[in-house]
């Protein structure tokens, strides 16, 4: 059976989140997005590893599950759908640092299977940096040494890089990252088993550096509020559990593919300065020069780019690679049926009432089939749901920050 784990996961802890990230909060939204696995994030925040403690007990090996009380919570709200979710202790940690002669800002993920190894990687990182600042804590550490620091705090600990083409904070990023796995972890680069795409890539873009060959592919959402959970996931066709996911990450067999934002819907996909409304394909970017045609600045170079000066073969869907497939929220697909925003009390109500009628999200989305859908919750969700599944949708890219859109396609 696959399931769906989301590992990139922020607390209420960490900047820019919502208050709504809690325990129950995420494990109910879990549920109605049709995850089974979600990280719990910012283990080294005292006040989450604190709740974290008391609010969770042991499931299945290295899974943790609410306590009776919190189940409780989340099964007695209006609108709970699913399972039981599952927690895995995860948090996202940035290094700040210089080397080769240039600043670097790279973000990691790192998921550990226990409270125990949970607490020896936080004592020696405690004396890092402030932990308490924010449930992403900023480290002047070497990826290197961080690397080397997670696998010595126990058996089954792991890190992989987040959202490697991000400009800004990244393994591959054009302001600060590295060319090469291999320039930023040194002589440790082997325990780099997998990197996560982010939303601006899939897995076909990053297939074409073949540098990353012998490295498994995986995207999860990096959710700031519980409501974006899934919008990135990853399946596994392995038991529910830890250890046999963290072997199927390692390439063990089992793991199941991604689900992928489309990537120019990814607040970085295209070159661009925000400030003046300039975006920008690469071709053009490097035919016209990298600074902006209006003010004179720097051009945030965005991940196609990025992707294109390492590559080394052509883009291609192999299907003897990774499965993946592109999804658009429902939530958004309703803003558009519905001519009006997101979070608009229009879309708001026909998302909770689409959920009650037919289950979570990802199902819908995937495979509920669309004659089910157009019975029971309208021929115009049936219809645009059938176009994205078709990927019969214009793509608006975004850049510099700004999301990009998917609009439907209309005959």
């Amino acid at each position: 059976m696959t399931f769906f784990a989301d590992l990139h996961v922020h607390s209420r802890y960490s900047h820019a989140t919502s208050r709504a990230s809690d325990l129950e909060g995420l494990a109910w939204w879990a549920g109605r997005k049709g995850l089974s696995v979600i990280g719990t994030g910012d283990f080294t925040h005292p006040r989450w590893r604190a709740r974290l403690q008391a609010g969770l007990e042991e499931a299945e090996p290295g899974l943790l599950r609410l306590r009776p009380e919190g189940r409780r919570v989340v099964g007695q709200r209006s609108g709970a759908l699913g399972g039981e979710v599952r927690f895995q202790l995860t948090v996202e940690l940035a290094t700040v640092y210089r080397k080769d002669g240039r600043g670097r800002r790279v973000h990691h993920l790192v998921s550990v299977p226990d409270f125990g190894v949970m607490a020896r990687l936080v004592t020696r990182l405690g004396g890092w940096g402030n932990l308490e600042a924010d449930g992403r804590p900023m480290l002047p550490l070497d990826s290197r040494d961080l690397l080397e620091l997670v696998l010595e705090s126990g058996d089954g600990a792991w890190l992989i890089p987040a959202h490697v083409w991000t400009p800004w904070y990244a393994l591959f990023g054009s302001r600060s990252g590295f060319d090469r796995i291999e320039e930023c972890y040194g002589d440790l680069a082997d325990a780099i088993f997998a990197l996560e795409t982010g939303l601006s890539s899939d897995p076909a873009m990053n297939r074409r550096v073949s540098a990353l060959d012998g490295r498994q592919l995986v995207s999860f959402s990096d959710a700031h509020a519980p409501s974006r959970l899934g919008r990135e996931a990853t399946g596994f066709d392995t038991d529910l559990d830890y250890w046999a996911m963290w072997q199927a990450m390692r390439g063990g067999g089992g793991l199941w593919g991604t689900l992928e934002f489309f990537p120019e819907e990814g607040k970085y996909h295209h070159d661009g300065h925000r400030a003046c409304a300039i975006v920008q394909d690469p071709a053009t970017t490097r035919r016209l020069g990298h600074r902006c045609s209006v003010c004179g600045k720097s051009l945030t170079l965005g991940v196609l780019h990025r992707l294109e000066a390492l590559a080394d073969r052509p883009a291609m869907k192999d299907p003897t690679r990774e499965h993946f497939e592109w999804l658009l929220p429902l939530v958004e697909l309703l803003a558009q049926l519905e001519g009006v925003g997101v979070t608009s009390q229009r879309v708001q109500r026909r998302f909770e009432r689409t959920l009650a009628l037919l289950g979570p999200e990802l199902d819908l989305l995937r495979r509920i089939p669309v004659e089910e859908i157009a019975a029971t919750a309208g021929t115009d969700l049936a219809a645009a749901i059938a176009r994205v599944r078709a990927n019969q949708v214009q793509r608006i890219p975004g850049y510099d920050g700004r999301f990009g859109r998917i609009l439907l396609k209309h005959d």
